[in-house]
């Protein structure tokens, strides 16, 4: 198994259009996020089914798919390796894990974020030392603070939210609207297990959150309590 025949595998489902409205859905252009980011037009689907073929690619092999300045690429890499962490003994996943810390450059937007930090940082670090996830959490580079809150979709869902708590606050005046989303994201997941631990959380800080991380924060709340806290009013 290679990486050249991922690559001729996910050329074959090239989709036109998709290739023309990637760039603009995931702002691509000057200044944008995702500025110079390069797709071949290929969907999630096709992708996925296309790394489920190549599972047992060599790390070796995947990295050739996570240095590629095409973004499907990448992301196949990452399904790959999520499908390898999720199959890899103790040992095999320390390595997958350490593996991904080392690529990290790679996952440089919201849907590669999105589709590994919670499935592979996230069981890897669970009963582990979480200090990379605070560094991240300063760091200038966007994706890194991403991964960083990302990563605590994990422990929330075994109903640990100290670090998620922690790491919104570090957060709390980023002053990108990708990190307002995903805090906000990760409160209401934790909203979903233990609504008494958001609302403690969200009544010390909804006032300082940014309007987009209390609109996603509160998104299932009662229309009443809702507006409550959009409005001041807790």
């Amino acid at each position: 198994m290679k990486a050249i025949d991922v690559k001729k595998e996910l050329k074959k489902h090239v989709n036109l259009e998709k290739k023309e409205f990637f760039p603009r859905f995931f702002k691509t252009g000057p200044g944008e996020y995702g500025e110079g980011d390069v797709f071949l037009g290929v969907t999630v689907p096709h992708q996925r089914k296309i790394a489920k073929q190549f599972k047992q690619l060599p790390l070796t092999e995947v990295k050739s798919l996570l240095d590629s300045k095409y973004h499907e690429e990448r992301l196949t890499g990452l399904f790959i390796l999520v499908l390898q962490f999720e199959k890899a003994a103790e040992k095999d996943q320390k390595t997958i894990a350490n593996f991904y810390k080392k690529n990290i450059s790679a996952v440089n937007n919201w849907d590669l974020v999105d589709s590994s930090a919670h499935k592979i940082l996230g069981p890897y670090l669970i009963e582990r030392d979480k200090k990379l996830l605070y560094t991240w959490s300063r760091s200038k580079d966007l994706w890194k603070r991403r991964i960083a809150i990302m990563t605590t979709f994990h422990f929330i869902s075994k109903g640990h939210f100290e670090d998620t708590f922690q790491i919104a606050e570090k957060l709390l005046n980023d002053k990108e609207d990708l990190i307002h989303k995903a805090v906000g994201w990760m409160l209401r997941e934790v909203g979903n297990k233990d609504l008494t631990s958001e609302e403690k959380f969200l009544k010390k800080h909804y006032k300082q959150m940014p309007r987009t991380m209390l609109r996603y924060a509160i998104e299932k709340f009662p229309e009443k309590k809702r507006k409550a806290y959009l409005n001041s009013k807790i």
